[in-house]
């Protein structure tokens, strides 16, 4: 029977491998990552595929394994990654982590070629048999295409020195039936960011993350607070960071970790070839990395200043090409309101005409001739089903980023439909305007804006006012 260790269980970050500018082993970043997190973590895991294991050569492993344990030494164990897709080479790289200090091994499925069920079984066997070290198996389907199958898990909990599985799937059933036949004979970790909580309630004795190169004090909590019985407390914790997790989740683990690290000061390089930011992370995704780190904390929030238009309403419609002179005297209805707070606050300033007169002509000169940064979108409610009357969204502040067009031409967009729809109902807007006239809305969103419930809370409540005020009923 597998024999039980004392320290496995707790929080373990699933180590980046810093890469200097040449795509070399950077050792001073390597042993700075390591000492940064030591006091926040029960152990490290180097070499996996958050560390870009793929990617190095026996050697460098090796090397980066005997730099973790170096700087672990007597105050965390290591457990090396050492899976490859041939048994031989396995077997190698678990001699190798071994003889320079790792306390256990972590190997991944047979991948590439797929053995059957029984070749899987004979791997994980002869590189138990081959290695006198505690090994953790590794289901990361993600990657491997394929599962570990439960059967086999089954089978290998058997072994005296197979004392683990590492658990990446993301799918719970999974999980479930893992811990469920196993019977505690050895200890299940959970490697899936989006899904900690639920993992250890349901048994898991640990997790080994991505995540916890950036955020490890979180995952502690959320461990001690799930250890006693604080459920709700972990749930909580846990939506703190979960956008972030999910972003490390589904990009590739340390391509996006790396991104949040280097934002952070810790820098550890970027990955090796072929992984590249701008492809596997897009701008958007570095822009909601940055975002997320402002505000559970981990970096200075960046200053960027923004001012809905003020000053007389008629006189806000300048950049339409409309002065409050032609508002004026073409008797055009204006209206304006705001919503929400701080980051996911709103203003729409509405302008409201006949379609055949001056402020038909500027509907149409703002799709004809969009602005770059500035482009109106037509307010629709649903696929094909634009509102009436016809409205266009007009931001007002530039969009640098696809992350901010995404919440001006998401919940922004949908909340001014809902708003005309909502003020068609009511009576507000009268059923006549409906095809003979036209409207813009100025739509002014915070360029930090994160929350879209929120945001479209904000937005609904903007425009309802906006409408009001324009037809009078404010």
């Amino acid at each position: 029977m597998p024999v039980k260790l004392p320290w496995l269980k707790g929080v373990f970050p699933a180590l980046v491998t810093p890469f200097d500018k040449n795509e070399d082993i950077d050792e001073d970043a390597l042993r700075a990552l390591v000492r940064h997190l030591l006091p926040h973590v029960d152990g490290f895991v180097p070499c996996g595929t958050t560390g870009e294991f793929p990617y190095m050569t026996p050697e460098e492993q090796k090397r980066v394994i005997a730099i973790v344990a170096e700087e672990a030494a007597g105050k965390g164990p290591v457990i090396a990654g050492t899976g490859a897709a041939g048994t031989k080479e396995a077997i190698l790289l678990t001699r190798n982590a071994k003889a320079v200090g790792a306390d256990a091994c972590l190997v991944v499925t047979p991948f590439f070629l797929h053995p059957s069920d029984k070749g899987i079984y004979q791997h994980f066997y002869d590189v138990a048999a081959s290695v006198d070290i505690p090994i953790l198996l590794y289901n990361i389907p993600q990657v491997v295409d394929a599962y570990l199958p439960r059967t086999v898990v089954e089978d290998l909990s058997d072994i005296p020195n197979i004392v683990g599985l590492k658990d990446s799937s993301g799918n719970l059933t999974y999980t479930m039936e893992v811990l469920e036949t196993v019977q505690g004979r050895i200890d299940v970790f959970i490697g899936h960011d989006e899904v900690v909580v639920p993992a250890l309630a349901g048994g898991c004795t640990g997790m080994i993350l991505a995540s916890a190169n950036v955020y490890p004090e979180v995952w502690q909590k959320v461990y001690a607070a799930v250890q006693e019985g604080r459920i709700e407390e972990a749930r909580a914790l846990q939506m703190q960071v979960q956008k972030l997790s999910r972003i490390f989740c589904r990009h590739g683990g340390g391509l996006a970790v790396k991104q949040a690290l280097n934002m952070m000061g810790i820098k550890v390089g970027r990955a090796r070839r072929p992984l590249k930011v701008g492809g596997s992370l897009i701008q958007e995704d570095r822009a909601e990395i940055q975002m997320e780190l402002e505000r559970v904390g981990k970096i200075p929030v960046e200053d960027t200043p923004f001012e809905p238009p003020a000053g007389p309403l008629e006189g806000r419609f300048a950049d339409l090409g409309l002065s409050a002179e032609q508002v004026r005297s073409a008797r055009l209805r204006v209206g304006s309101g705001a919503g929400g707070k701080g980051s996911e606050s709103a203003q729409i300033d509405l302008i409201v005409g006949p379609k055949d007169g001056i402020l038909g002509e500027v509907f149409a000169l703002q799709v004809t001739y969009p602005r770059h940064g500035y482009e109106a979108l037509t307010t629709i409610e649903e696929p094909n089903l634009t509102v009436r009357p016809s409205t266009l969204i007009v931001p007002t502040a530039e969009l640098k980023n696809l992350r901010q067009a995404n919440m001006i031409y998401g919940p922004a967009q949908a909340a001014v439909a809902r708003a005309i729809v909502d003020a068609l109902e009511a009576g507000i807007i009268p059923r006549s305007a409906m095809d003979t006239h036209v409207m813009l809305a100025q739509t002014s969103v915070h360029p930090k804006a994160v929350d879209r419930h929120a945001l479209y809370q904000a937005v609904l409540r903007a425009a309802g006012a906006a409408i009001g005020q324009a037809f009078g009923v404010a």
